[in-house]
């Protein structure tokens, strides 16, 4: 009988390196897989996005519903700030009810949903479902389909690709992000405002097969309920979603909730969440004396960056208004594509962002702290509205020329790169270990916060002349960025406590 041979040490390294690069290739399917379905579902939410406000402002003639100006930058203000404040229920229920990939797959199919009414049922009615549905898909999808990259990011044994993972993801968030404007703007332009809601909903119905052809591949962890809600619980969490719902629908149906204060009450809930956010972290006893330290220094970029998204925001609310009053679109023969003006300011954010993050790694230790890089972005849209105030008086009443406003798009858009990264770089460094994510959370709820103070600034906007509406903007933008700079050293110091340098 011949004795059975004994595995050799070469056999075992290849097997090892065959493990190895299994992993590498279903890191590499499932982060392309989710980059894709990424890909697509923000190509259909900027697409919309990106001819939103002119389908409420818009003459009925032009296919518009021809909302009054300010009822229109509520409803906007409103529709983005929820988006926002929806993911944070959403991150609750993949972590707490159903798993991400579940809550992936479910939102996907409501987003296009949303979309589809959008497209093929005309008015105020559709337009209200349709919007709902989004914010509620998006709220499910957003947050849980990060998870599952990282899930996938796990799998791969080398942590340096982590980074290189997220970049590629992100990239793919960016460049839907421009074409979706791009080419739903072309839509809306020569054919009509329903035919680009359309392309949005075929951009989603990509995302969604995307997502489904991959789901078969994805971690186990993406199928897993990470921290499982007691069943002895659930009553009270279904109690408290009807509960929710029912106050929610007396309110629209009694009146109290309309779409002129729709901004007003997302604000409000904005703030509240960050409150409460802020108030579970300090008074946590698991968090330490030089962590709350680092939470407080953190409240006053908060504040901050709320405002400087809602000036950022203000190009699907009062500038919207502007380009519909004052813009002369007309090239000849052919009329520029209005969704396109609002594409410059992302466009120029993802031109300039390699340039900036080179300069910052060429600064190495030398480069300016987070306060100040905040400081720099808000003073930068003040003087971009400044720029714009220069251009109002001296056009007076005529019609302000396309070029112009598009400079001014580029160099506010441009701006974001001192204080979008910075804040998740932020945030993802001084957070308490026992609430890294809340911290997260808690930095995103600075975009929900600035698309719903973009509703009332819009609002105010049409109250008031153009002078003095660009003057308070521009005043307001220099003046906090200017104070910031000022408090920098000591307001860098409390970030850093107990942090090494």
């Amino acid at each position: 009988m011949k004795p059975t041979p004994q595995p050799t040490r070469t056999s075992g390294r290849t097997a090892e390196k065959a493990s190895a690069q299994a992993d590498r290739s279903a890191t590499r399917r499932g982060l392309w897989s989710m980059a894709f379905t990424e890909l697509w579902e923000r190509y259909s939410f900027y697409g919309l996005q990106g001819i939103l406000s002119f389908y409420l402002l818009y003459e009925l003639a032009d296919g518009g519903l021809a909302l009054d100006p300010a009822i229109a930058s509520g409803v906007v203000g409103a529709y983005g700030g929820a988006v926002y404040l929806s993911q944070i229920l959403g991150a609750w229920l993949g972590d707490r009810l159903v798993s991400p990939q579940r809550m992936v797959l479910y939102g996907a199919w409501v987003i296009t949903c949303g979309h589809l009414v959008l497209a093929f049922a005309p008015g105020i009615t559709g337009l209200g479902i349709g919007l709902v549905c989004i914010v509620l898909g998006t709220g499910a999808l957003k947050t849980n389909i990060t998870s599952i990259v990282g899930f996938v990011l796990d799998q791969h044994a080398d942590e340096r690709y982590r980074d290189a993972g997220f970049s590629y993801f992100y990239m793919a968030i960016n460049i839907g992000a421009v074409v979706g404007p791009l080419t739903t703007g072309l839509a809306q332009n020569e054919l009509g405002f329903h035919y680009g809601f359309g392309l949005a909903a075929i951009g989603m119905g990509a995302a969604l097969a995307q997502y489904a052809a991959s789901m078969k591949h994805l971690p186990e962890r993406a199928r897993t309920v990470n921290n499982p809600l007691p069943a002895r619980r659930r009553p009270l969490a279904a109690g408290a979603a009807l509960l929710f719902t029912v106050a929610v629908g007396s309110a629209v149906g009694t009146g109290v909730l309309r779409p002129e204060n729709l901004s007003t009450v997302v604000t409000v809930a904005a703030l509240v969440a960050a409150a409460a956010y802020f108030l579970t972290m300090t008074t946590s006893p698991s968090v330490s004396r030089d962590e709350r330290r680092r939470i407080l220094g953190y409240l006053p970029l908060f504040l901050a960056s709320g405002v400087y998204f809602g000036f950022l925001f203000q190009k699907f609310t009062a500038i919207s208004i502007l380009i519909t009053e004052r813009i002369d679109l007309q090239i000849g023969g052919w009329t520029f594509p209005v969704a396109w003006i609002t594409t410059a300011s992302p466009l120029a954010a993802v031109l300039i962002t390699p340039l900036v993050a080179r300069l910052w790694n060429r600064l190495g230790e030398r480069q300016p702290g987070p306060v100040t890089k905040v400081a720099i972005g808000l003073t930068q849209i003040g003087c971009a509205y400044l720029f714009l105030l220069i251009v109002s008086e001296a056009t007076g009443d005529a019609e302000i020329p396309l070029f112009l406003i598009l400079l001014f798009m580029m160099m506010a858009g441009s701006s974001e790169v001192f204080i979008g990264p910075i804040g998740l770089s932020l945030a993802t460094r001084i957070g308490p270990g026992k609430f890294r994510s809340q911290m997260v959370g808690l930095n995103f709820l600075t975009l929900a916060l600035g698309s719903s103070l973009a509703g009332l600034l819009g609002q105010l906007f049409t109250a008031i002349d153009n002078a003095s509406y660009f003057t308070i903007t521009a005043v307001c933008g220099i003046g906090i960025g200017l104070t910031l700079f000022a408090v920098r050293r000591p307001q860098g110091r409390m970030l850093e406590s107990g942090l090494r340098r």
